[in-house]
């Protein structure tokens, strides 16, 4: 809601809350709890295999009171195309998803990770950059995740979850969201910044995701790994916003600048977007879901390895 429809709703004596419900990106558990019996508020709990117990039975046993379950890895948020992993579906399917969960355009979404690590906190980051994508803004993500929402004493239910209806959810694709392959060459060329989201030994070519066909890294690419923006607090892990700017500065980005975030196959990378389009603010960022699966499919494109403190680019396989 703008500021100046806010100062109307103001003057004529009605509640904001009547129209819209008033979120940042990045909400606390204090906030939550004070807003669960809003009408338009869907809480979306995206538990899943990445973690520990993480599925439908363990979302039945503990949960938000009210909030609606969608498995992040089993329930259709990415797919498998022309052997690259963890793409975004077709528009179509993913806007039969979201309406099956209840959530239409008017809904004010609050995504919910485990809360139990820094990957999983992906989870939340790539629901939340596909809601954007499709042109829903209303959107925010449970800072600490279940575990921060038990960690601090708030009412859990169990037992069958609340029945809701269906909806129907009209996307509006921001295509400047996100990068394709061809985007991210033409990145290259451009002096774009492009941003590793793996962890350091991924990006120096030292570890390797099965789903890269070789190790190392975008050659360019800056590293900013997902896991330095979470802290664990007893278990609960919450994101560093206080330290963001530092680490940011650290590589040098420029917020100014087009930006690229990538990982391995668009999970981690999705935590780098997050932090730096919703908290930090960069004015034009872009996740590219292929990451390094779709990068290194084909032999023409250029990793780089970073061994020893020694950089070089080599081609891919030969």
């Amino acid at each position: 809601m703008s500021r100046l429809l806010l100062g109307l709703v103001g003057v004529l004596g009605f509640s904001a809350q009547a129209y819209a419900l008033e979120m940042t990106p990045l909400v606390d558990a204090q906030w939550l709890n004070e807003h669960l019996d809003q009408e338009e508020l869907v809480v979306l709990d995206v538990r899943s295999s990445i973690n520990e117990g993480g599925d439908a039975e363990s979302f039945a046993e503990a949960r938000i009171p009210g909030s609606r379950y969608s498995s992040y890895t089993d329930d259709g948020w990415r797919e498998t195309r022309d052997s690259v992993a963890g793409l975004m579906p077709e528009v179509s399917d993913l806007e039969t998803l979201i309406g099956d969960l209840g959530i239409d355009n008017d809904s004010a979404v609050v995504i919910v990770p485990a809360g139990t690590g820094a990957t999983d906190f992906g989870s939340a980051a790539r629901v939340y950059w596909t809601l954007k994508v499709l042109g829903h803004d209303d959107v925010a993500i449970l800072n600490g995740g279940f575990a921060g929402w038990e960690q601090q004493g708030f009412d859990v239910a169990s037992g069958e979850p609340e029945p809701y209806d269906a909806a129907e959810f009209d996307a509006t694709l921001r295509e400047e969201l996100i990068a394709s392959t061809e985007d991210v060459e033409a990145a290259r060329e451009s002096q774009a910044q492009l941003v590793d989201a793996r962890p350091a030994d991924y990006f120096a070519g030292d570890n390797q995701s099965p789903a890269a066909r070789v190790a190392g890294t975008i050659p360019g690419a800056r590293s900013l790994p997902h896991q330095s923006h979470l802290n664990d607090q007893n278990g609960a892990y919450y994101l560093d916003v206080d330290g963001l700017q530092s680490r940011i500065n650290a590589v040098e980005l420029d917020s100014s600048e087009r930006t690229i975030a990538f990982c391995n196959t668009g999970h981690w990378a999705a935590t780098d977007w997050f932090v730096l389009s919703e908290v930090a603010e960069f004015d034009n960022i872009a996740m590219y879901d292929g990451s390094m699966a779709a990068w290194t499919i084909s032999d023409s494109r250029p990793v780089q390895l970073a061994r020893e403190g020694i950089k070089q680019v080599r081609e891919l396989l030969n």
